[in-house]
């Protein structure tokens, strides 16, 4: 059953006067004041004439105009001469790749070693030892590169102590030279595990002998390069090539394992 409602009649206003007073006329708001407008814009990029601003911006009109071209044509000048007096970027790095050729030749003849190459002492080389040292040690399947780079900081800071209570006040030894040492002096290991590559790991027996032969040839020279470079080392030559034949075989010891 629909139940009907009575819908009021809706009566719209005609002619701008309205018939009935109870319908309210709807008010449209009325614009916000606006400024007039110049007729041309002082600011080039604000103005909708795109070729008069691109012509302007093309064309650097003023006073500095003179100037700047001067000074760029004198800079360009400039910079050419400066830049043939400059060093080599690897100078200026503290990177001398003749003096690690030096260094680190020296340090293949273990009963020969050249002690004046290595006075300035340099991480260069060192650095380039432990990369490679890192490299034959991934060949071999072994990810290394933290457990090395702590082990030789671990190396220098030990000899560095063991050599300054050695000598006393005498010690003249610095950690810097000390690094640059253990690290030169890593060559024989690098070399060692370059070979151990090849070695087959069931023989335990081949791999310890020569494992040893080269960390005596690093333990010489290590110890040569100290107690030839700092003073009061050659009374405590054999505490010092003690120490440094601990350093490398624990090295080894990472090689062969």
């Amino acid at each position: 059953m629909t139940k009907d409602f009575a819908i009021p009649p809706v009566v719209f206003p005609s002619g701008g006067s309205t018939s009935n007073p109870n319908v309210q006329q709807r008010r449209f708001p009325t614009a916000p004041f606006q400024p007039p407008r110049p007729s041309s814009s002082a600011i080039p990029f604000m103005s909708f004439d795109i070729g008069s601003a691109a012509a302007s911006s093309t064309a650097p009109s003023g006073p500095f105009t003179g100037t700047l071209n001067s000074s760029a044509s004198f800079g360009g000048g400039g910079g050419a001469s400066s830049f043939e007096d400059e060093e080599p970027l690897l100078d200026e790095l503290g990177i001398h790749p003749d003096q690690i050729w030096k260094k680190t030749r020296s340090i293949l003849n273990p009963f020969r070693i050249n002690q004046s190459v290595h006075h300035d002492s340099d991480l260069s080389g060192p650095i380039f030892l432990y990369l490679a040292l890192c490299l034959f040690q991934l060949l071999a399947g072994k990810i290394q590169f933290g457990v090395i780079l702590g082990w030789i900081v671990v190396s220098s800071i030990f000899l560095y102590a063991v050599f300054n209570m050695l000598a006393g006040r005498n010690g003249n030894l610095n950690l810097h030279t000390c690094t640059s040492l253990v690290g030169y002096c890593l060559l024989p290991v690098v070399i060692l595990s370059a070979v151990s590559l090849f070695v087959p790991q069931g023989a335990g027996a081949v791999r310890f002998v020569v494992a040893g032969v080269f960390v005596l040839w690093s333990t010489r020279a290590c110890s040569a390069l100290v107690v030839s470079l700092a003073d009061g080392g050659e009374e405590h030559r054999g505490l010092i090539s003690y120490a440094c034949f601990l350093i490398y075989t624990l090295f080894s010891l990472l090689v062969i394992f």
